[in-house]
């Protein structure tokens, strides 16, 4: 009951904290919050699914976000007709080209011995298949980035509703992590943990650098939206009847018709972007419970309890005949397909693909930040993770510069003490970081709510 308790309570300090930022900033910041808090509350229980329940050390988060935001934009953009009549045969050529090479290695692999000539005709085969796949790709490229760079540049995508996104990004991060998995989870773990890290900025480096597939670092914008857009809600009667009816009693206090309806438009724009932050938070919120469930039933069944014991003890594991490889392989795709959801469900929210802004610091560090703080093995722990870790990283600067106002009241506003403390407000996210990461460590090692350890 008691752990029940730890979760009450601190979920509620949490929703009281965005309460506040409602009241005392804007109920528009207090739902961005929210929503970004529930997105990295995704990618928190993937990262706890391979950590927590695994051990898994994976430095990876960013290439498998970066991976579900590129879905996002291949599934909801429309195809571009000339980029795909200029140069999309020979992009279809190499993808058999590609599987045609996979195809063949797996084959030889499987039905010649291992000697050094069956080596020598696999790495003769990668060449070959690499060469043409210069020769064939190299022009395709250059007339498929030639069509209207300013503006497309690329194949474009399937033109579909941008919702689909979120499972092509997880399945896109999935198939990644089964190839990175393949090769670098028999690695020690600090090992593993550089080998994610370096295969996640290839990821990224593709993807800046292949316009023809994401436009690069020209960007994609204009993304479509599972929910309204404020421009059509502030031209739609019964959302101005509604925000009429909520603001009643302010308006009657106005006697000026003309300054009444400036008033009332005022307020259908600032009730136009609540009211898209709000859709955005309850798909955001169907999605994190349903995880969260699905999660939940994993860690209690006998699945989860093996998952732990091979964390605990991989020797003691594999010698009840555990497949251990096979299972780390398992959790490693799992957990990298639901960052990959958080992703797709993060370039939904923008309504833009900025390949330039995927950097560790954010999209990984940031997140095992969020899991350790709130508690590693324990889903609530992670997802609570997610939600103080973001509030403070966005509301440290305003924390900040309230905090030196008041300590500095006594000062002139022209003193260099004063104004160089003010100017320095951007740093002290990190420093607030710093510190909350410290006093964690010092009072909760395990984290804000720890792993339950006794499962009856």
């Amino acid at each position: 009951m008691r752990q029940y308790t730890n979760v009450i309570v601190a979920y509620s300090i949490m929703i009281l904290l965005i309460i506040l930022v409602g009241v005392f900033q804007s109920w528009a910041i207090a739902l961005s919050i929210l929503n970004f808090c529930l997105i990295s509350a995704v990618m928190t229980m993937g990262a706890n699914i391979q950590w927590g329940y695994a051990g898994l050390i994976n430095f990876g988060v960013m290439g498998y976000t970066a991976l579900g935001g590129l879905a996002a934009v291949l599934v909801s953009v429309a195809p571009v007709e000339e980029a795909w009549s200029a140069g999309g045969i020979n992009i279809v050529v190499c993808f058999f080209i590609i599987v045609g090479m996979i195809f063949s290695i797996r084959y030889i692999l499987k039905k010649f011995p291992k000697s050094k000539k069956r080596n020598y005709v696999i790495v003769s085969l990668i060449i070959i298949g690499l060469v043409l796949l210069r020769l064939v790709s190299g022009p395709g490229i250059e007339h498929i980035e030639a069509v209207d760079p300013a503006k497309t540049g690329f194949l474009g995508g399937l033109g579909m509703p941008i919702l689909f996104s979120w499972i092509v990004g997880g399945f896109f991060a999935a198939g990644l992590a089964y190839v990175v998995g393949k090769v670098a989870l028999g690695l020690r773990a600090d090992y593993l943990a550089i080998a994610t890290l370096l295969i996640s900025e290839i990821v990224i480096a593709v993807i800046k650098h292949e316009d023809w597939l994401s436009r690069g670092v020209k960007n994609v914008i204009g993304l479509k939206r599972p929910v309204p857009y404020e421009v059509d809600l502030q031209n739609t009667p019964w959302f101005i009847d509604l925000v009429e009816k909520f603001n009643l009693g302010k308006l009657k206090l106005i006697n000026s018709v003309a300054e009444k309806q400036d008033v009332l438009n005022q307020l259908v724009i600032d009730a136009s972007s609540v009211y898209v932050k709000l859709c955005f938070a309850i798909l955001f919120l169907i999605v994190v419970i349903i995880l969260l469930i699905i999660t939940q039933k994993a860690l209690y069944s006998p699945w989860g309890r093996m998952m732990r014991a091979i964390r605990d003890n991989e020797e003691a594991a594999n010698a009840m005949g555990k497949n251990v490889v096979k299972e780390h392989l398992l959790i490693f795709i799992l957990g990298s397909a639901v960052v990959g959801i958080a992703g797709a469900m993060m370039v939904t929210h923008d309504g833009l693909f900025t390949p330039g802004s995927y950097r560790p610091m954010r999209y990984t560090f940031l997140i095992w930040v969020m899991v350790i703080v709130g508690g590693s093995g324990n889903n609530f722990g992670a997802i609570l993770g997610g939600f103080a870790v973001w509030f403070l990283w966005i509301e440290a600067a305003p924390i900040a510069l309230f905090l030196i106002n008041l300590f500095t009241s006594g000062l002139a506003d022209t003193n260099a003490f004063k104004l160089h403390l003010i100017d320095s407000v951007p740093y002290f996210r990190f420093l607030m970081m710093g510190i909350g990461l410290l006093l964690i460590m010092r009072y909760r090692p395990k984290g804000i709510i720890p792993e339950k350890i006794n499962i009856k």
